[in-house]
């Protein structure tokens, strides 16, 4: 396989995972808003900038009053804005093109289909009323592409470097999202309990990442900033926690990289150091000081990230 055809491969995973977190963080923040105990939670202006924070466009000026239309244009159809979901599925469309003789009808005829209904979907619509049904078409033609890959790809190489890529967004965007609602609690100050530890946010964040019921089902009792924080970090059995997604990635990057000598250079020896590292912390010591811990996690994916495409797709 050429080196810039896996890269193609690696960045369609990577656009594909990254259009769902982001259209779920819209979901779930504009309308768990409503529900919210505290009136800054509430507000639109604080859910508004809380949306721009995640995808990396801060408005750090508080006097600066956002339009709404403008924000949630902004970051699903503006073809102008390089984050939307719009040009990341733009993107993995085109990266699919330069890989179709790799992957199957199946799972080309589904990004294309994806890609037509974000391409038609009506600007007025979604801006005025078609949040939630726009969001949830999105998630759910995420779902159905990761269908596609493990149901009709074989799982060799090119299967690997996808969901390489996949699992390498996810663990980015759930620490961006971490990020953001761990911002969020600071500014809210939840209205009962704790005013950190007991947030409203921690449970809105548990249902940007699809993980609210099973984190009550694992530990029986209401998410704080504590439980949330181990639940999405450090639990190998959260299909969307950190160390889950390190697990994927260092058993994809074996297929790629079956050999057992040492090698202190390679993405297999970096991404296996990350993973140790984590697998034996304590949540105790990240909620201490959960930015610097954000901020290091956050470096270290970019640079296995920075890794991979210099190890394996270096063209």
């Amino acid at each position: 396989m050429l080196a810039r055809v896996a890269n193609n491969l690696f960045w369609m995973g990577r656009y594909i995972e990254r259009s769902e977190h982001m259209a779920r963080y819209l979901n779930v923040n504009y309308f768990s808003s409503l529900d919210a105990p505290n009136q800054l939670s509430q507000s639109r202006q604080f859910v508004l900038r809380s949306m721009l924070f995640m995808v990396g466009d801060i408005e750090e000026d508080e006097v600066v009053e956002l339009k709404e239309e403008k924000v949630l244009h902004k970051i699903a159809l503006d073809h102008e804005s390089t984050f939307s979901i719009i040009n990341n599925v733009k993107y993995a469309r085109e990266n699919a093109n330069s890989a179709r003789d790799l992957i199957s009808t199946e799972l080309y005829e589904a990004i294309n289909k994806f890609y037509h209904f974000i391409l038609n979907y009506p600007v007025d619509t979604f801006v005025k009323r078609g949040l939630y049904d726009f969001t949830v078409n999105v998630t759910e033609m995420t779902a159905i592409l990761r269908g596609k890959i493990r149901g009709t790809l074989l799982h060799d190489e090119v299967y690997a470097i996808i969901m390489m890529g996949m699992n390498i967004e996810r663990a980015n965007q759930i620490i961006r999202i971490i990020n953001a609602k761990y911002n969020d609690a600071l500014k809210a100050q939840g209205s009962y309990g704790d005013k950190f530890s007991h947030s409203f946010e921690w449970s809105t964040l548990l249902k940007c990442a699809e993980s609210y019921d099973m984190m009550r089902r694992f530990y029986k009792k209401t998410p704080t900033s504590i439980t949330t924080l181990e639940f999405l970090i450090l639990n190998p059995n959260c299909p969307r926690s950190i160390m889950n997604s390190l697990n994927q990635v260092y058993s994809h990057i074996k297929v790629l990289d079956p050999s057992k000598k040492y090698n202190k250079n390679s993405t297999a020896f970096l991404v296996g150091r990350v993973r140790s590292e984590y697998e034996y912390k304590y949540i105790e010591e990240i909620e201490g000081n959960i930015k610097n811990f954000i901020d290091t996690l956050l470096k270290e994916l970019t640079q296995i990230s920075k890794k991979m495409e210099k190890e394996f797709f270096n063209y």
